[in-house]
């Protein structure tokens, strides 16, 4: 059928000139088909259906929503296949060659007229179309039974609009496009056309020469691969090329031919002997060109009109990598020109250039012949040859190679992977392909750093444990990270550590920050997934110390990164992280830029706070009395946020328990209150256990000295009973600082550990507590942060149980 016309009526104002319509359910935009299959916009209006007496009989009346005056007007024939589409479109024929099509601002005016359509036409309003038209073309072939060939009109100069005509009409049926392809493939027609072509241009024939144009293009359309393969042959297509330039819309021909013929050069970089592989190169080219250039944008076409040219094309591709996979002589001659030191610069760039491509057209391959490719590929030896090309001088193939190291890493990082690994017993670390990469990747000239990027893509694909393989014999993960870190670690960071041997960046120019934040990226990635390799690494280098220099950059962005990475650290809550940050003093730097900033509302003013929230709510206490005792005085007058405030009291909780060793005994006494008790309690105390994190289970254990812990078998006898209490220690000594910190003058009651009397008051001043205008919310609960309901809920449970 016709092209899908374009958007429905787009929702303006639905009033018409002076207020006549005011229902946006039948606002409308009416559409004709121009002879090129456009649709082109006749207006927009309001749609009726009415009887009119001219037409004897219902009809669709558009009138103009600007003046009023009639748009359309046309009879609803009852033979007539109307067509729904998309809920808000309704197409269909007036004449053979005259397409309408009513655009809907809304679907339920479209379904209104389509009621109407029906009624009229005795149809159900549920179809999508009012005519089946496969019985249309049903007919049409019975009574086309004896005479099943399309009659083509004698190929002559004289009867060549005749013959455009035919082709025109019969593309909208496709029973006639059928009979038409194969009469033009029974009779030789395209060759008869093509000695026409020759006539019209030696006598200047421009009319007959426009009506070739519009044949060949209607020839193009019917979407058949005999056909192709006739045009697209070695004697046919510069003369089918030579038929679209003389394009009737266009007021001066093209010069395809002259383009292809004296512009465009064939260069054999290694040469082929097979002369149907040479051929078939040079069609794949043409036909792609007539694609791309010659024919005109494949949106003015109904759709699929052309898939069997992508098809065609394709098809060419992939013919051409396999016979040039199984060309052992050509690809053997290929990689050594490419490593021989005696080529010319010229010449390996053409070499590399050619192997780019052919890597290129490799992705139109199926895996399992993409498989067989690369094996080849790697077989000849491409990784060395790669090897060798990157570490010339010249950028551009250099950069073509980079080209084609990304194909080969992102179809098998593991290949890559075990050839580096190989090459490393042999060769000095300078010379090895990954240092290469990483080389280029710091040495990228271009300002934006678009290689850089790409690089360090490439590299975040290779040192990525999810891609790596483990098999019974061997893990790749443990085999390439220590392999990474031993010989390649040290050429990525070089930069960096260059960059930070003072208290601030050396280099904070535009290209050094961008190329810094890139490594910056790679090395939290690293903290992220290598664990162990990248926490050795970073403490013995003191990394951390040098990364956070770069908080002092002009360059936002930069020192963003540097905090990102170091936030990356902290996340990950490892004491020997925490240890190492403590012992340099390494949120230093940070509490610098935080004060800095000033009062700047920002990104960095928000990172810096979101830090510090998370030692604060994942109760990390060695960085919480680190920050207290350390950089307190600096932070204590931040009062727009809570957050160091909380710091302060996690601390002062902590010490309490620490000063305090008579909290100790009280636990006993309770333990021995709680040690019988109902089976469904336990079960329930049991599952909370389970459900906490384990960060919560280590909480207070400085309570405890460690002496007393190997004395006290009562508290590896019931653990469940000892984190219980702890935590509702917890929360009675945080809600008592919060009421005293929120209740100006005001006392709130004591809780010295007289849990006789102890309990009720406890329990209402929890209540009381959460109930506070801007408390934090929950900080006693550690399983389920900021969620009230189970604190109160737990307490209530521990309240129930000592009492009992």
């Amino acid at each position: 059928r016709s092209p899908t016309p374009p958007a429905r009526a787009s929702p303006r104002g639905g009033s018409g000139a002076g207020g006549r319509m005011t229902d946006t359910r039948r606002r409308v935009k009416v559409y004709t088909l121009n002879e090129d299959r456009q649709w082109d916009d006749r207006g927009t209006g309001h749609v009726s259906s009415c009887y009119v007496e001219r037409l004897k009989g219902m009809s669709l009346l558009v009138r103009a929503e600007s003046d009023g005056s009639l748009l359309l007007e046309s009879k609803i024939n009852p033979n007539t296949a109307y067509q729904k589409q998309q809920d808000t479109l309704i197409v269909w024929s007036e004449a053979e060659n005259y397409d309408l099509a009513l655009s809907f601002q809304e679907k339920a005016g479209c379904d209104e007229i389509w009621e109407k359509i029906c009624q009229v036409q005795g149809k159900d309003p549920s179809v999508d179309i009012t005519q089946d038209l496969v019985d249309e073309s049903e007919e049409e072939r019975f009574d086309d039974m004896s005479s099943p060939g399309l009659e083509l009109p004698s190929c002559e100069l004289s009867r060549l609009e005749e013959i455009a005509e035919l082709v025109a009409s019969s593309l909208p049926s496709p029973l006639r496009r059928e009979k038409l392809a194969l009469a033009l493939e029974n009779e030789g027609y395209i060759k008869k056309l093509l000695e026409i072509f020759h006539v019209c241009e030696d006598l200047e024939n421009i009319e007959g020469l426009h009506h070739l144009y519009e044949i060949i293009k209607g020839i193009f359309l019917l979407n058949r691969t005999a056909l192709f393969e006739v045009m697209f042959s070695e004697e046919c297509i510069m003369d089918v090329i030579g038929c679209l330039e003389y394009d009737p819309s266009l007021s001066q021909s093209r010069k395809h031919r002259e383009f292809l013929t004296k512009t465009a050069k064939f260069k054999e970089v290694i040469p082929i002997s097979d002369p149907e592989l040479k051929q078939k190169i040079h069609q794949t080219y043409r036909v792609q060109y007539i694609q791309d250039m010659v024919l005109p944008t494949p949106s003015v076409f109904e759709e699929n009109m052309l898939s069997t040219l992508h098809s065609f094309i394709f098809f060419n591709k992939v013919e051409i990598v396999g016979m040039l996979q199984e060309d052992e002589k050509f690809l053997t001659d290929l990689f050594a020109q490419l490593t021989d030191e005696a080529t010319d610069e010229e010449k390996r760039q053409e070499l590399v250039n050619f192997l780019k491509e052919f890597c290129a057209f490799s992705q139109t391959l199926q895996p399992q012949n993409r498989d067989a490719f690369f094996k080849t590929l790697s077989n000849m030896g491409i990784l060395p040859a790669l090897e060798v090309i990157l570490g010339m001088d010249d950028a551009q193939v250099r950069s073509a190679a980079t080209d084609i190291f990304s194909y080969l890493v992102e179809y098998n990082p593991s290949m890559v992977r075990e050839f580096v690994m190989q090459e490393a017993q042999q060769n000095d670390d300078d010379i090895l392909l990954i240092n290469l990469i990483i080389e280029h990747m710091i040495c990228d000239t271009d300002p934006e750093l678009g290689g850089a990027v790409l690089l360090m893509g490439l590299l975040r694909t290779l040192v990525d444990p999810e891609n790596m393989l483990a098999t019974a014999n061997k893990t790749e993960k443990t085999e390439f990270l220590g392999f990474f870190y031993k010989h390649c670690m040290h050429v990525l960071t070089a930069p960096l550590l260059a960059n930070t041997t003072e208290d601030k960046p050396s280099k904070d120019d535009f290209q050094t920050a961008q190329l810094l934040a890139l490594i910056l990226e790679l090395l939290t990635f690293c903290v992220e997934h290598h664990t162990y390799h990248i926490k050795n690494y970073i403490i013995n280098k003191d990394i951390l110390r040098r990364v956070l220099v770069l908080m002092a950059s002009k360059h936002a962005f930069l020192a963003l990164c540097a905090l990102r990475f170091k936030r990356k650290i902290i996340g990950l809550k490892d004491e020997f992280y925490n240890r190492y940050i403590m012992k340099s003093f390494l949120f230093e730097p940070v509490v610098k830029a935080f004060l800095n900033n000033g009062s700047r509302y920002n990104l960095m003013n928000s990172a810096i706070i979101e830090m510090f929230e998370f030692i604060r709510v994942e109760d990390i206490k060695s960085l919480t009395a680190h920050v207290i005792e350390n950089y307190w005085k600096a932070l204590e007058d931040v009062d727009y946020v809570q957050t160091f405030k909380g710091l302060k009291l996690r601390f002062e909780q902590q010490r309490e328990r620490q000063d305090n060793p008579k909290l100790d005994s009280m636990r006993s006494i309770l333990r021995n209150h709680r040690y019988r008790r109902d089976a469904r309690t336990l079960e329930d105390e049991e599952e909370m256990w389970f459900n906490t994190d384990e960060d919560d289970m280590e909480d207070g254990e400085a309570v405890v000295p460690p002496s007393d812990k190997t004395k006290n078998d009562e508290d590896i006898m019931d653990p469940i009973s000892k984190f219980m209490e702890r935590k509702k220690l917890k929360e009675s000594e945080e809600k008592e600082v919060l009421l005293k910190t929120n209740l100006s003058g005001r006392q709130s009651p004591s809780f010295k550990l007289s849990f006789s009397s102890g309990t009720k008051s406890n329990l209402t001043s929890q209540s009381s507590a959460s109930n506070l205008p801007g408390s934090p919310g929950s900080p006693g609960s550690p399983g389920s942060p900021g969620s009230p309901g189970s604190v109160s809920k737990s307490t209530s449970q521990m309240a129930a149980i000592t009492t009992k």
